[in-house]
């Protein structure tokens, strides 16, 4: 395994991120992880809050398009950010819990997870994917 889960790489015009996980549920969460780092928040001081989330999907890259989209869609409405994933994925469903942290600040902004160049690649090392971000 690489010594980081996940890492920026260069993209022409976008944000992307190569992204690695042992497991399915490993990738999800790094794949999480690694968003919220391009976002650069600035969190306030507060005791965290437990939430959780399902969602399903016809394949696996729909599925970690929508996991991205709805912490996407949490973060720009609600305001937090999340730590301590729990995630379980039987199929093209997903089960996770978390718990979110009040941000107060961000200092990018991604517009939205696409589509482009992503496939989940499953090897003898784990999972891999690049998911690219519209800024």
């Amino acid at each position: 395994m690489h010594p980081t889960p996940y890492e920026e790489i260069e993209h022409t015009a976008d944000w992307a991120l190569r992204v690695r996980g042992v497991t399915l549920e490993s990738l999800f969460e790094h794949a999480a992880q690694g968003m919220l780092s391009l976002l650069e928040p600035g969190y306030l001081d507060s005791s965290p809050t437990g939430r959780s989330l399902e969602l399903s999907a016809i394949d696996l890259e729909t599925l970690l398009v929508s996991w991205l989209e709805e912490l996407l869609f949490l973060i720009e409405t609600e305001k937090i950010g999340f730590q301590n994933y729990a995630i379980r994925i039987e199929g093209t469903s997903l089960e996770a819990s978390f718990e979110s942290v009040p941000i107060e600040s961000i200092k990018k902004d991604i517009k939205a997870v696409t589509y482009n160049e992503l496939e989940i690649v499953h090897d003898q090392e784990g999972y891999r994917t690049t998911i690219v971000f519209d800024v």
